[in-house]
């Protein structure tokens, strides 16, 4: 009796500790070619493409997204042809003022820091990073960190917006709450080609 109490206490033991060596993150880089880009995502993550409408004309956005928890990794690209390329400004002021507008209507901030990506060919370029509180009832539900990145490619640009959202927001510092390591990580691996 004795021996079998413990088997099953070293077999519990065990699963046990396998079940808390099970990483919550799955980090894999994922490689779009067609979106001309690679990233690091905590999982894997699914990709829907649709068509949203913008000045007269439909264009085709591709939004790669993975779940984890209470946050929502994201990765969205628009390709704009070259003979639009004009565009690229009024659609990144666009995408912008959809976020912003919500967030101060709904009594939210938005923070912005300079931070920088590195391209395919390892060099870093500047970039804005924005950290945006979304509130209901005077607390902040969620909060979002934002960067949006224009390549220009041979025969058109690419916009792409990175940005993970965390739900459940904790009250405090922002910056502090976004500037977690594996949210880090997930900013610092997206490379455009």
């Amino acid at each position: 009796m004795f021996k079998s109490a413990l088997r099953v206490c070293i077999s519990l033991a065990v699963i046990f500790s396998l079940l808390a060596c099970s990483p919550k993150l799955n980090w894999r880089t994922v490689q779009s070619p067609e979106q001309k880009y690679s990233a690091l995502f905590p999982g894997k993550p699914d990709k829907l493409d649709r068509r949203i409408p913008y000045q007269d004309q439909e264009l085709k956005q591709t939004l790669e997204a993975v779940k984890i928890d209470d946050d929502i990794y994201s990765i969205s690209s628009i390709r704009l042809p070259a003979n639009q390329a004009d565009m690229t400004q009024k659609m990144i002021e666009q995408l912008q003022s959809n976020l912003f507008d919500r967030a101060k209507a709904s009594g939210g901030k938005v923070l912005v820091e300079e931070s920088a990506y590195q391209s395919s060919e390892s060099r870093r370029i500047p970039v804005k990073d924005y950290f945006i509180a979304f509130s209901s009832n005077g607390k902040t539900q969620q909060s979002m960190r934002v960067r949006w990145i224009v390549r220009p490619s041979d025969s058109s640009s690419w916009v792409y917006q990175v940005s993970v959202l965390h739900a459940n927001a904790e009250t405090g510092d922002l910056k502090t709450l976004l500037f977690k390591e594996e949210y880090e990580s997930f900013f610092n691996e997206f490379h455009p080609e």
